[in-house]
């Protein structure tokens, strides 16, 4: 199973478009994957007790057994945030590792898309995630989907079509890694 992560809490995120098109097309490939939003973490887990783990809620052990735990492979779609990740992904990141440290990461294969609506694409983010997850010992897809100008690929509130071949490339790279 792969798990898509839209690593933002941002309501009505472009980042979630792009998510929402890797699953539609994952799933149009009859394979099983889950798609998690940032945005839909309980609140409740960002507490200072947090990074230790009788301080993990039920919650978020939900979350890490259903879509972390049981994935063996996870594509991460990071929009890029003051040049680099939003602090959510990195305390979801960060939340997880408080409990079964080395099972959520570690010999996982990781793909990275960057959205951003400048030109770079969130390259620069994309790089300090790549840092992030090698050190939990994560392999990361070496060709990483940096998608600059967002904006020019949304058509109706939908992911146009150039873009979906594009994300589908990318899938098929990342389905042979």
């Amino acid at each position: 199973m792969i798990t898509i992560i839209s690593g933002t809490n941002r309501p009505d995120s472009r980042s979630a478009l792009v998510a929402e098109t890797y699953s539609k097309i994952i799933n149009d490939k009859g394979i099983s994957c889950k798609l998690l939003k940032l945005k839909d973490l309980p609140s409740s887990f960002f507490h200072a007790a947090m990074y230790k783990e009788e301080g993990v809620s039920a919650e978020m052990i939900e979350i890490q057994e259903n879509y972390i735990l049981s994935a063996q492979k996870l594509i991460i779609i990071a929009p890029e945030y003051n040049g680099g990740i939003p602090g959510i992904l990195k305390l979801f990141i960060d939340a997880m590792c408080a409990r079964k440290y080395k099972e959520n990461f570690s010999g996982k294969k990781i793909s990275l898309t960057g959205v951003a609506a400048g030109r770079a694409g969130n390259l620069r983010g994309l790089e300090a995630l790549t840092g992030i997850l090698n050190y939990l010992g994560a392999t990361i897809l070496p060709n990483k989907l940096p998608l600059s100008g967002i904006e020019g690929f949304i058509d109706d509130n939908q992911i146009n079509d150039d873009l979906s071949k594009i994300i589908s490339g990318h899938i098929d790279q990342f389905l042979s890694f």
